[in-house]
């Protein structure tokens, strides 16, 4: 198979470097060229333009910033014209109605469309180990399951286009809303003169206690929010996109909507591009980010 790859940022150098890996023929395409260099030297194929690259494979991967991104490197002119016949595979977190929107415009140009976001980070995408989550038809998730097990081994048909897409964004609420509530029982015990080694020793035994929490105590102890894994910026983006998709829902959102405040002042303190785990800074500012 030969694979068109467009977006080679935090995630998708990772996943491409991994297709390169085993062994996969990789055409990658990237809106900043110099994010290409490693897949250069790891024996990727790389285009100027993103219509080469999807006329020249039979697999597009999207791997993409945001659905403003997809539409400008997929489906402007040039490379809608290149779309059919081939199949096109979503792997960046948008939400469901943009993802059926995309499936749409995609099957317009003649093109097939799934979905398949990934829970994981850069560790799990180097080795293979993403949980991956497929929105398609039957047949279409058969079709492309031998690509997606190079990104985790068991990918898993959630349903149709736009199902996959919903749960990733359940699940990155999960991220925001467990992260911002571990940082805020950590400041408090530490206000109180309580040391995190006895928190953590009865929160590990506990029945609420997530593995999450011991991957962020200690860059929140440190202070250390530098290479990121996933940066606050892209948390900001997901949770306002699951915001406006469970009020769609008729959900009541008030305490996500607590926590987005909390990674609006974040990123106000200058820390877009810090581990979102850098949220408890804003926790520990207080209410108006005073220190």
């Amino acid at each position: 198979m030969k694979v068109a790859f467009l977006g080679t940022g935090l995630m998708g150098q990772p996943m491409a470097q991994r297709l390169l890996e085993q062994g996969v023929e990789l055409i990658a395409y990237n809106r900043t060229p110099e994010k290409l260099e490693p897949l250069i030297a790891a024996g990727a194929e790389v285009v100027e333009h993103p219509h080469q690259a999807i006329a020249a494979a039979e697999y597009v991967v999207l791997m993409l910033t945001n659905t403003a991104a997809i539409y400008t490197v997929l489906l402007s002119d040039m490379s809608s014209r290149s779309v059919a016949g081939k199949q096109v595979i979503q792997m960046g977190t948008i939400t469901p109605t943009e993802s059926r929107e995309i499936r749409d415009a995609v099957v317009s140009a003649g093109g097939d469309y799934i979905e398949a976001p990934v829970l994981g980070s850069r560790p799990e995408a180097k080795e293979g180990k993403l949980i991956v989550m497929v929105g398609a038809q039957k047949d279409q998730y058969r079709n492309s399951l031998e690509l997606l097990k190079h990104f985790g081994p068991e990918p898993i048909l959630v349903g149709s286009v736009g199902s996959a897409a919903a749960l990733k964004l359940a699940l990155n609420q999960l991220i925001a809303s467990l992260t911002s509530a571990f940082g805020l029982s950590l400041g408090f015990i530490q206000s109180q003169g309580i040391k995190p080694d006895v928190f953590m020793q009865i929160l590990r035994e506990s029945a609420v206690y997530a593995p999450t929490f011991d991957k962020k105590l200690q860059r929140m102890v440190d202070g250390n929010y530098a290479n990121p894994n996933f940066p606050v910026k892209h948390l900001v983006k997901d949770t306002e996109y699951f915001i406006e998709e469970a009020k769609e829902a008729g959900l009541n959102v008030s305490s996500i909507e607590g926590v987005r405040e909390i990674l609006d002042m974040t990123m106000k303190m200058a820390m877009k591009n810090e581990d979102y785990s850098s949220l408890f800074e804003a926790i520990k500012a207080g209410e108006h980010g005073e220190g």
